[in-house]
């Protein structure tokens, strides 16, 4: 099959179309036909090297497509049925074989792009204003980066409960990123340079070193700090003793394996996305959709900061 293979650690050169064997199907699996993609930021983590993988390795940790074929003691499923998955490396590629309990079924509704798209995106922003921190109507929560992936949703879910949004953004006024922030619904935004505000409840914080002071410094006493992303690199050390000074916060570091351990936990999230995308409450903004071939452009485009939205990878 063709795949996008990374043979060492670096930069986006290091994203080469290749061919390589068709996956082994084991037990308790099933052998999917990817037809979408999603990029993400944890894809660029591991083509640096940041998150440590061996290779050579195919990236990519969502996507969607059809059942190929089950492997035995899978139940529930069918081969020709649309599924959409995420947490399993290896989706820059014709075929993968993943655990069968991660195999969401798609709704006729959803596109399989959309399902690719809101997978691991989606099911973040979700389990962080459900569980993380389970946000309620009239707290005040701020969202960084809110023009990027998990942004946009994110503001959604947190103004779909009732919350006010306080929104990050590299982005000018009239622009398309900003113009998306304000149609996700974000109730003020401002730039990294000018944000500056006090007594917020949560920090939603995917950007990383560039922003986690400020974050804190934004806290109101017992409110919490949420980092889960490194855009801007990882964040550095952090005495707890801060955390008292600044009044008894919390921080946490969670990762989406951690909140859809389950099959129960998956399907209430992704159910959840694809419930409200049907209906239309839930809206998605695909910025592109590159062929596989051009993964390192896609990788180039994310890393500029430039796109909005999701970025996707098509076969």
């Amino acid at each position: 099959m063709k795949a996008i293979l990374i043979h060492q650690t670096g930069g986006p050169e290091q994203l080469q179309l290749g061919e390589t064997a068709l996956p082994k199907l084991g037990p308790k699996q099933v052998l999917v036909k990817i037809a979408v993609s999603g990029v993400n930021f944890i894809d660029t983590y591991h083509r640096t090297g940041l998150y440590h993988q061996p290779t050579p390795f195919i990236p990519g940790m969502e996507a969607a497509g059809t059942i190929e074929a089950l492997g035995e003691e899978v139940s529930g499923l069918q081969v020709g049925q649309r599924v959409a998955y995420a947490m399993n490396i290896g989706s820059y590629a014709e075929y993968a074989v993943i655990p069968a309990w991660q195999a969401v079924p798609v709704p006729d509704a959803v596109s399989l792009e959309n399902a690719a798209a809101v997978m691991l995106q989606g099911m973040t922003a979700h389990y962080l204003s459900h569980s993380t921190w389970k946000l309620e109507a009239g707290q005040t929560c701020v969202v960084h980066a809110c023009s990027g992936g998990v942004g946009l949703i994110l503001t959604q879910l947190a103004k779909k409960i009732g919350a006010k949004v306080i929104g990050t953004t590299s982005a000018q006024p009239g622009s398309v990123k900003y113009e998306l922030a304000q149609k996700a619904g974000a109730d003020e935004i401002y730039s990294y340079e000018n944000f500056k505000p006090k007594g917020v409840d949560v920090v939603y914080d995917g950007v990383g070193a560039a922003t986690f002071q400020a974050g804190l410094n934004a806290l109101r006493p017992r409110g919490m700090m949420v980092t889960f992303g490194n855009a801007s690199g990882p964040v550095p050390d952090v005495s707890p003793l801060v955390l008292s000074q600044k009044g008894s916060l919390f921080l946490t570091r969670p990762t989406l394996a951690h909140y859809a351990a389950t099959r129960d936990e998956l399907l209430w999230r992704s159910g959840d996305l694809f419930r409200w995308i049907a209906d239309g409450s839930l809206w998605l903004h695909i910025e592109k959709i590159y062929p596989m071939a051009e993964a390192a452009e896609a990788h180039r485009d994310l890393e500029s900061r430039k796109t909005s939205g999701k970025l996707l990878l098509k076969n």
